[in-house]
C-alpha cells in the first residue's frame, strides 16, 4: 500500500529536534511521497535542503502564501519565478484567498493568486490553492475570463458539498485532511458527494491534527489515519481508498518514479 501526503510542512521549526525521524516514520508507515508546499522566499531553502536528504521522497512545491502577501508582494512573486526557472518544482502553491485573520491586503492576495495561476500555465504546473473565509472570492478569481485555466487542487478544503461539486466541475480536486475526524466537519458529505476520483489526502502538518491527536503536532504518517477515516465513510477497503488518492497523486503532479532535484 502506498500513501500519499499532499501538503505537509516538514520544514519548519516545529520539526527541528527530529525532522529526519519524522519523515521516516511515515515513509515506515505507507507514506511513500509527501508534497512540501511553500510559505514565502524565507522557506524556500529549508524546504530545499531537506528535499535534497529525501530526494526519492519528498516533493517541493514554489508559491506565495497569501498570508505572505503584503504591499511589497511582487517582489516575492519575482523570486519566485526565478526559482521555477532554475530547479524543478512539482506545483504552484500553496497560494489562494486567506480572509480569516486579516483582510487588509485582500486585494494584493486576489492579484498574487492571479499572477500564480499564470505562473501554473506558463510552466505546466498543477496550483495548490489555500482558502480560509474566501471561498467565493477564489471562484471568482479562477472564473475570470482573462485568467487561463489551470489544473490544481483546493488543499484542507472547508466549504460544503454543493461548492465542493462546482470547483470539481472546473476541473480542481478537493483536499482532504485532519479535519474529516472532527465532529463539527462537512467532508463526510463532500466526500461522498465528488467520489474517490476528486479526492487527495493531506495532513498540512505540523496543523490540524486528526483525531486522536488534536492539540498535539501533525505529523504526514497521519495520512493513514485520514486514509482509514475516508474508507469508512465510503465503505471501501483502506486499500482502495490508497490506490486511487495515489493515483490521483501521481496524475496531478506527476511524481510516480521521479527524483526531485532542487
Amino acid at each position: 500500500m502506498i500513501l500519499i501526503d499532499t501538503h505537509t510542512h516538514l520544514y519548519l521549526e516545529h520539526f527541528d529536534d527530529d525532522r529526519q525521524e519524522v519523515v521516516r516514520r511515515a515513509i515506515d508507515n505507507d507514506v511513500k511521497y509527501m508534497l512540501l508546499p511553500n510559505i514565502d522566499s524565507k522557506s524556500i531553502e529549508p524546504m530545499k535542503k531537506l528535499v535534497r536528504e529525501f530526494p526519492l521522497n519528498l516533493f517541493p512545491m514554489i508559491g506565495l502564501h497569501p498570508t505572505s502577501v503584503k504591499a511589497d508582494f511582487q517582489k516575492e512573486l519575482v523570486l519566485i519565478e526565478e526559482e521555477i526557472k532554475t530547479s524543478t518544482f512539482y506545483a504552484i502553491g500553496e497560494t489562494g484567498i486567506d480572509l480569516y485573520w486579516d483582510t487588509t491586503y485582500e486585494q494584493e492576495q486576489k492579484e498574487s493568486l492571479r499572477q500564480q495561476i499564470v505562473f501554473a500555465y506558463k510552466y505546466n504546473l498543477p496550483i495548490v490553492i489555500h482558502s480560509r473565509n474566501a471561498l467565493k472570492q477564489i471562484i471568482d478569481v479562477l472564473n475570470e475570463k482573462s485568467l487561463p485555466k489551470v489544473r490544481g487542487v483546493f488543499h484542507c478544503y472547508p466549504g460544503d458539498a454543493d461548492t465542493a461539486l462546482e470547483i470539481v466541475s472546473m476541473g480542481y480536486l478537493i483536499g482532504i485532511g485532519g479535519t474529516l475526524t472532527y465532529n463539527k466537519t462537512e467532508l463526510p458529505a463532500v466526500i461522498e458527494a465528488v467520489g474517490l476520483k476528486n479526492i487527495l489526502l493531506e495532513t498540512d502538518a505540523p496543523f490540524l491534527p486528526p483525531v486522536p491527536f488534536r492539540g498535539k503536532r501533525n505529523e504526514s504518517q497521519y495520512v493513514k489515519i485520514i486514509a482509514s477515516k475516508v474508507a469508512e465513510i465510503m465503505n471501501l477497503p483502506i486499500e482502495t481508498i490508497a490506490e486511487k488518492t495515489t493515483e490521483n497523486a501521481f496524475d496531478l503532479f506527476k511524481i510516480g518514479n521521479s527524483k526531485s532535484e532542487v
